[in-house]
């Protein structure tokens, strides 16, 4: 594992860029799952991510001499930014190459800071692969986002924060992709705390590392898919597999419907916009992948808030129909002055408030004088739902609910 006095060299080297987010009490969190909950919101650096720590530290430990021609990095998102950040604070160039679906949100947040952005490849490894490739050929000096013992060290510097504000946290979930973040507070907390247990989260669709820890040798797997794109790694680095299997307790895996649930709670309950990677923990503790107890003091690393918008506005408009807060419906109405508006009448005496609709009357596939109309409600709960069922039965009409 990554040696103490190395992390905690990296802790004194990246205070000028790191904010002071203490470790939160969360309440509400607390109360849902029936014990300590606290979170330590790594989304509100000033990247949005974690990453910050790693790519400063090690960009900072560097020579002049290795810096002078420039580094070059790929990432999905929150380790670009953290390049692109510090090395325009070295006053260095930055190259950075990111999958070609990258959120475009990460995208331009990489270039505000003036990095140069190469988008190759269809997931991490392929952009990987090319920025290996580029870092030789123009002589850039190449930031690894998690098989780095210096970005290891920065990333650890969370858990030295954690340990001071906290003491008598006994559970530390943190999201694992690559596996950088779970090694430094890994490698921090099994030496200063030994007796915490770390527990590790990965995606359901990127499940390499969860199954190598699992198997106890590395596994390959063909492809990955997931919305948690900050952990959507493919293969196992060695050296992070050894780290993890030396510090980490157990690791879990969360699918992509319980990433979008916590990420709609974060952002309900806790105020918070936070990435599906940064949810992951969230999401294994209210799916309860472990069983917590009344006295357990849990620490929840919230790695980033870079989430796209669009996924964001996804996620809020399918939480809201599993939640029985809207409803969509479609219905055939005969194409004729009065139709619809009585359909609404009828809606209105269930309180319903409709936001919005779409009149179809030229559809191939509807006879002469029909019209498909498609309504959304908001709605009041699953009572509320089966109460406007039952209305629109008792009128006569048919319809499909769209879900």
């Amino acid at each position: 594992m990554i040696d103490l006095k190395k992390i905690q060299e990296a802790r004194s080297r990246i205070k000028p860029v790191v904010e002071n987010n203490p470790l939160s009490f969360a309440p509400r969190l607390s109360n849902e799952v029936g014990t300590q909950i606290y979170l330590k919101k790594e989304n509100l650096q000033v990247i949005g991510a974690f990453k910050i720590r790693g790519a400063f530290n090690k960009i900072a430990s560097m020579s002049k001499e290795d810096r002078k021609n420039g580094v070059i990095a790929s990432s999905a998102g929150n380790h670009a930014q953290g390049v692109a950040y510090s090395a325009s604070y070295f006053s260095i160039p930055a190259v950075i190459v990111m999958p070609e679906a990258t959120p475009l949100l990460k995208v331009l947040a990489t270039k505000k800071y003036g990095a140069e952005v190469i988008l190759a490849g269809d997931n991490y490894d392929e952009a990987y692969a090319y920025a290996l490739k580029l870092a030789q050929e123009k002589k850039l000096h190449f930031i690894h986002p998690f098989a780095d013992d210096e970005v290891m060290a920065g990333q650890g510097s969370i858990a030295l924060e954690m340990i001071e504000e906290e003491p008598d946290v006994n559970i530390v979930f943190v999201p694992i992709g690559g596996g950088g973040l779970i090694g430094g507070i890994a490698s921090a907390y099994k030496s200063l705390k030994p007796e915490v247990k770390i527990i590790g989260v990965t995606a359901k669709g990127a499940p390499a590392m969860r199954d190598s820890f699992k198997n106890k040798s590395i596994q390959k797997v063909d492809s990955v898919r997931t919305i948690a794109d900050g952990i959507a790694v493919r293969d196992v680095n060695e050296k992070n597999y050894r780290y993890i299997c030396e510090g980490v307790d157990d690791i879990v895996e969360v699918d992509d419907e319980e990433i979008a649930s916590a990420v709609l709670y974060l952002l309900e309950n806790q105020k918070l916009v936070v990435e599906g990677a940064g949810a992951s923990g969230v999401a294994a503790v209210l799916h309860k992948k472990i069983e917590l107890r009344p006295t357990d003091k849990v620490a929840i690393i919230l790695s980033g808030g870079n989430i796209d918008v669009t996924m964001l506005n996804l996620i809020i408009e399918k939480g809201l129909i599993k939640s029985d807060r809207k409803m969509k419906f479609k219905v055939i109405l005969v194409d004729k002055p009065g139709s619809l508006q009585k359909l609404t009448d009828i809606l209105t005496q269930v309180g319903v408030n409709i936001v919005q609709i779409d009149y179809d009357r030229v559809s191939t596939s509807l006879d002469y004088g029909d019209a498909s109309v498609t309504m959304a409600l908001e709605t009041k709960g699953r009572d509320h739902k089966e109460e406007i069922r039952l209305k629109l039965l008792e009128y006569g009409y048919k319809f499909n609910e769209i879900f």
